[in-house]
């Protein structure tokens, strides 16, 4: 496994982040293990090198983080063996204070996403979505408050507008405030719409690029039509890849053939593909069956050439922004 910085931090990380969606109870998505279901795989991640994992409050409930802190804590000797993300937005509560990016909510989620995780601190705390009602000020004032209290090592954010994220870096650097480092983007070879200015963003600010969705929810993979559990239920991601099916089709063709032509999975293919981006430092993947570890962790170690990644990019049309909301 390689590991290399998260953007332009002096923080390593492993080239393949574990997304700990998956992990948690099945009774809130029929597709996510339970924890006995999910110690094998997340423990294939271990023995297979990567450090670094990211789950979210919502996420089964509160559950995920729950069964994240306890698998972390059984498979490394020590805290610092590892790199634990999570997130806050979402509603955890049905009181109007439970949900978004007040400094209300921001502080109580911090705090309630420690006790699940049976940690002191989490090394990337992200808030999840941009949050409309609440001044970015206030957000970003709390944010900085957390990583002063040693709650929180660093901060990120996740899928938004790029002007919003270069409005919250502004707000950090003018009030001396901590900024964000990372960026949780939706992006993947069927979804490349952050090319046009979330990513030279990223570029040109060192903020490392940590995409989820890598495999457009298993699409690329040559999941199109699949019948699986999954995608027999997940109704958001019809929500992304419903529109351009023909557009998408042809690059899931287009990462078979190069599949095929060097005898490996389609994952792989495209795994590796975005790995080579600029500004990648580690997509998040999904995993429920141990294959699918062994995939994530193989890309890291696959190089494309130019000529390949040509082919793969060329049956590409434009998409409307999704992964907003």
């Amino acid at each position: 496994m390689e590991y290399v910085r998260l953007g332009s931090t002096g923080l390593k990380v492993s080239r393949v982040c574990l997304g700990m969606m998956s992990y948690g109870t099945s009774r809130w998505r029929d597709w996510v293990l339970d924890p006995e279901d999910a110690e094998p795989v997340v423990r294939r991640a271990v023995e297979q090198g990567v450090t670094f994992f990211d789950t979210a409050d919502m996420y089964s409930d509160g559950a995920s983080e729950e069964v994240t802190g306890k698998l972390l804590r059984d498979l490394f000797a020590q805290r610092d063996d590892y790199v634990l993300a999570t997130k806050v937005y979402n509603p955890m509560g049905d009181g109007p204070n439970d949900r978004g990016l007040s400094r209300k909510h921001i502080l109580a989620g911090i705090d309630a996403s420690l006790r699940r995780l049976g940690t002191d601190h989490v090394d990337l705390y992200q808030i999840h979505r941009w949050d409309y009602e609440t001044p970015i000020e206030e957000t970003m004032a709390a944010l900085h408050d957390v990583v002063r209290a040693g709650k929180a090592r660093y901060i990120g954010a996740s899928s938004m507008w790029a002007w919003q994220f270069a409005k919250a870096q502004h707000v950090a650097a003018t009030n001396g405030w901590t900024p964000f480092v990372a960026m949780q983007n939706h992006y993947n070879l069927a979804y490349r719409e952050e090319e046009r200015e979330m990513i030279p963003l990223c570029l040109d600010q060192g903020v490392g690029v940590i995409p989820w969705s890598p495999l457009a929810r298993g699409m690329l993979a040559g999941g199109r039509g699949r019948s699986t559990t999954r995608a027999g239920s997940d109704e958001y991601a019809r929500l992304l890849y419903a529109e351009a099916a023909a557009a998408d089709d042809a690059v899931v063709d287009a990462v078979v053939t190069v599949a095929q032509r060097r005898e490996v999975p389609p994952a792989q293919i495209a795994l590796a593909w975005l790995m080579r981006q600029p500004a990648v430092t580690a997509p998040i993947v999904g995993a429920t069956k141990l294959g699918q570890i062994d995939d994530a962790v193989a890309a890291a170690n696959l190089t494309l050439s130019d000529e390949e990644a040509t082919e793969l990019e060329f049956p590409y049309r434009p998409h409307q922004i999704s992964g907003h909301s």
